[in-house]
C-alpha cells in the first residue's frame, strides 16, 4: 500500500516504454520541481506521452506528503509479529474467508485462469486498502511525478511517471485520480507503470478500472502470473511461488504476511 514495489517492476516496464536518458534535474525539494516538469515534459513526450498526459504533468504539484511518507517508512524495521499485528491480520483473514465464501465462483474462475489461488489475492486485498476500503487520498499523478523528480530514487520512478502519464492519455486516470502516497492506485495498490503493464479488463467492459474490484483482482493475478507464478505449486516461504511474491512488494515481512494469511484464508 505504502510501501515500494520492486526494482524489476522498473526494469520490465522500461522493456515496454522506450526512455530516453534522463535529462530533467532531480532534486530533494519543492524549489527545482516547476523546472524539472518542464524538462521532463520533453522526455515524456519523446517516450510517447500524449497531449492529455501532458497537462496533467503541467498541472501536476510537489506532493510534501509523499516526500514525508517516503522518508519514513516504518514497515521495513518491523518484526513479523508486530507487522501482523500492526496490519490487523485477523481481521483480515477473517474477512478473506468470507469473501472468498460469499463469491466462490469469482475466485475459482481466477484461479482457473492465472493459477494463483484466492488466499493470495484476497490477502493483498486486504493489505493494501482494507479490501476497498480506503484507497488514498493523494493525487496519483503528483505522487509519482514528484518521485520522480526527488534524488532519492528517481531511476526507480521515472518509468512509473511515465506511466502515470500514459494512463491519463488512455482514460484510465487523470491528474485528479486518487491513489496512495507513494502514487499506488486502486483496489490493490498498482504502481502507474505496474498498471499499465498487467492492467487486464476483468469485468469485460471495455477498459481497464483498477478502482473496478473485478479488474483489479484479475490484474493483481495477472501480474502474479507474468512474473513466474507456478499453478498448484506453494506460496510458502522456501516454495516456488514466494520468490513471485516477492516481486509484489520489498519488505520481507509484506511478503511473509501475504504468504501467512493467505494460506490462512485458503485453508
Amino acid at each position: 500500500m505504502q510501501f515500494l514495489k520492486t526494482f524489476a517492476a522498473t526494469v520490465a516496464l522500461a522493456t515496454t516504454v522506450a526512455l530516453p536518458a534522463v535529462a530533467a534535474q532531480c532534486g530533494n525539494n519543492a524549489g527545482g520541481f516547476n523546472a524539472w516538469k518542464a524538462a521532463f515534459a520533453a522526455e515524456a513526450q519523446r517516450a510517447g506521452v500524449q497531449q492529455r498526459g501532458l497537462d496533467a504533468l503541467a498541472q501536476a504539484q510537489y506532493a510534501t506528503a509523499t516526500i514525508q511518507a517516503d522518508r519514513n517508512q516504518k514497515s521495513f524495521r518491523y518484526t513479523l509479529d508486530k507487522f501482523l499485528q500492526v496490519r490487523g491480520a485477523n481481521t483480515i483473514v477473517s474477512q478473506g474467508r468470507k469473501r472468498k465464501a460469499g463469491n466462490p465462483s469469482f475466485y475459482e474462475a481466477l484461479e482457473r485462469q492465472y493459477g494463483v489461488p484466492a488466499g493470495v489475492l484476497l490477502a493483498i486485498h486486504g493489505m493494501e486498502t482494507g479490501f476497498g476500503g480506503f484507497m488514498g487520498d493523494s493525487r496519483v499523478v503528483s505522487a509519482i511525478t514528484t518521485l520522480a523528480y526527488d534524488c532519492r530514487r528517481s531511476d526507480f520512478f521515472t518509468p512509473h511517471a511515465i506511466g502515470a502519464l500514459m494512463l491519463v492519455d488512455r482514460g484510465s486516470i487523470t491528474g485528479n485520480t486518487k491513489g496512495a502516497k507513494h502514487g499506488e492506485l486502486g483496489h490493490t495498490q498498482f504502481l502507474p507503470g505496474n498498471a499499465l503493464r498487467y492492467g487486464v479488463d476483468g469485468n469485460g467492459d471495455g477498459r481497464v478500472d483498477l478502482y473496478n474490484q473485478t479488474d483489479a483482482l484479475a490484474s493483481t493475478a495477472n501480474f502474479l502470473r507474468k512474473k513466474g507464478w507456478r499453478p498448484g505449486a506453494g506460496y510458502q516461504e522456501g516454495q516456488p511461488n514466494f520468490a513471485v511474491i516477492k516481486q509484489w512488494n520489498a519488505a520481507t515481512v509484506y511478503q511473509q504476511a501475504i504468504a501467512l494469511m493467505g494460506a490462512q484464508i485458503d485453508g
